[in-house]
């Protein structure tokens, strides 16, 4: 802890290692941790541990081979400018493409899980609506903050991290006192579960997406790789130990076999919020997970949305007027919303739609810059990634293997749990 302090104090201008490690943690952690209990029912919590080490290295190590190559541009380049220049024009825009399409299809997941949450809490003071209508009402109240201005989203998005920090101690420490180990090993339902590994990967991969932010900490930073490298890497364990405490609360409550009834209700937020609030013996805490499942749904698609709306603005040349911003929210919220509106429950089929398009963008367009960078500057003394080509080779099959998993569960190759 010492250490850590002493790198913390001695940054210039007082940019901590904290704080970086808190932007990865941050931008990692969202509501798409709710798809990881129920994808993982069919291969329970021993798969589930081991998958999430193994998404979590390959994701960790596709970071630093993008910090790798962003080491050699100025601070402030672009995921765009990294890639035209390394890769060239056909890269750029299967990664522009790439990272726009995941940007719009989690806006619908975050509608989608949104409306579901928000229609649960409703449920719980006597007010039953439509889960489409329930959406509306979720995108229009948040897509009004993203319109007014970034500095509204910064500000509310920062009250929504701090009580998304309390309510989520304040339910999940309940719900692992609470835990029964015999439902965590000794499993009830079918004993068949490894099989179910492969269709729940692209979830995984989902959960660990901060990639965007890897050229913000570059510029944050400057050309410092040893505190960018620590923030990557305390910032994605931090996200890590969270997601394995939520397994373990979430898979030591419910039980297998009732995970088979959440998943045929269509596996949304607001359905696995429900299952656990029946094993929560306190109204106050079961109020402390509804709040948290709400901030951080709401804080997610603020995040996604602001992004989605600059690159957007950037792209179809809007300016910030009042006019140009309502042209810029009209083209970001439109299309989620009303996809929203005719497909409510589509959360997790979003999230690994998702997850289908952030292989490129994520595992392996930074895998192919790296190797090619180390060809266009072979004479640079800077930062590389330990491993050599064969991690390189490595992070490129973890991608290739989880959109190959995605693709062949949609066409019902692959066992899916419920």
């Amino acid at each position: 802890m010492a250490n850590f302090m002493d790198v913390a104090r001695h940054k210039p201008h007082g940019k901590s290692l904290l704080g970086g490690a808190m932007i990865i943690a941050g931008t990692t952690v969202g509501a798409g941790m709710f798809s990881l209990p129920v994808v993982g029912a069919g291969m329970w919590f021993g798969y589930s541990i081991l998958m999430l080490l193994g998404v979590w290295f390959c994701m960790l190590m596709s970071g630093l081979l993008l910090l790798e190559t962003n080491l050699h541009f100025e601070p402030g380049a672009s995921f765009d400018t990294l890639t035209r220049v390394t890769l060239g024009q056909f890269w750029r825009i299967v990664n522009g493409v790439s990272i726009a399409f995941v940007l719009y299809i989690l806006t619908y997941a975050y509608i989608s899980g949104g409306s579901s949450i928000v229609n649960h809490s409703l449920q719980g003071i006597g007010i039953s609506l439509p889960q489409s209508v329930a959406g509306l009402i979720f995108a229009l109240l948040l897509a009004s903050v993203v319109l007014i201005s970034t500095r509204a989203v910064d500000r509310i998005t920062t009250v929504m991290l701090g009580g998304m920090i309390i309510t989520f101690f304040l339910a999940i420490g309940n719900l692992l006192l609470e835990i029964d180990t015999s439902k965590l090993f000794i499993p009830d339902g079918q004993a068949s579960y490894a099989p179910y590994l492969w269709a729940a990967l692209p979830f995984g991969l989902a959960s660990f997406g901060y990639h965007g932010n890897v050229p913000s900490l570059v510029k944050y930073y400057g050309k410092e790789p040893a505190t960018i490298i620590k923030a990557l890497c305390i910032g994605t364990f931090i996200a890590l130990i969270i997601y394995l405490c939520w397994l373990v609360a979430t898979m030591g409550n419910i039980s297998r076999v009732q995970f088979g009834d959440v998943i045929a209700q269509g596996g949304n937020m607001g359905v696995l919020v429900a299952a656990l609030s029946e094993v929560i013996s306190s109204h106050w805490l079961n109020n402390m997970l509804t709040l948290f499942a709400n901030l951080a749904v709401a804080s997610s698609f603020l995040g996604v949305t602001l992004g989605l709306f600059d690159y957007l603005a950037d792209l179809f040349g809007f300016d910030d007027s009042s006019q140009g911003r309502l042209k810029t929210a009209a083209v970001t919220f439109l299309p989620p919303t009303v996809l929203g509106l005719l497909f409510p429950d589509g959360f997790l089929v979003a999230i690994g739609f998702a997850a289908l398009a952030a292989t490129i963008w994520a595992v392996i367009v930074p895998a192919l810059m790296a190797y090619k960078a180390r060809r266009l500057f072979p004479e640079s003394g800077g930062f590389r990634v330990a491993g050599g080509t064969p991690l390189i080779l490595l992070v490129m099959l973890f991608g290739l293997v989880t959109a190959a998993c995605h693709l062949l569960a949609m066409a019902d190759i692959l066992p899916v749990f419920g």
